[in-house]
């Protein structure tokens, strides 16, 4: 991984810096472009979230006990997302 990584990063600047010259921001293909990768990495960012470390939360045999505490987790859930969501909102709108 440390070779992977001093190889592509090096590259990526390099790359980056030669497109750089002719990069148009409003041209079409660069919106989609950026669309694209970045609904890939949110999705990924979701993934991550909800499979790899929320999974095993909601896995504890308390939970299942307890309906109480199932209300409590999911409503928790909610409200983090909601807050993420306006977090999202509010870092968007600073750069238009």
């Amino acid at each position: 991984m440390v070779l992977f990584f001093t190889v592509t990063t090096p590259s990526g600047i390099a790359i980056g810096m030669m497109i750089s010259k002719g990069y148009n921001e409003q041209s079409s293909t660069t919106l989609i472009v950026q669309g694209v990768l970045n609904s890939a990495s949110a999705g990924i960012l979701i993934y991550m979230a909800l499979v790899d470390l929320l999974v095993t939360d909601f896995m504890d045999p308390k939970l299942y006990t307890s309906f109480k505490l199932q209300i409590i987790v999911n409503v928790s859930l909610v409200l983090g997302a909601c807050c993420m969501s306006l977090l999202a909102k509010w870092g968007g709108t600073q750069f238009q």
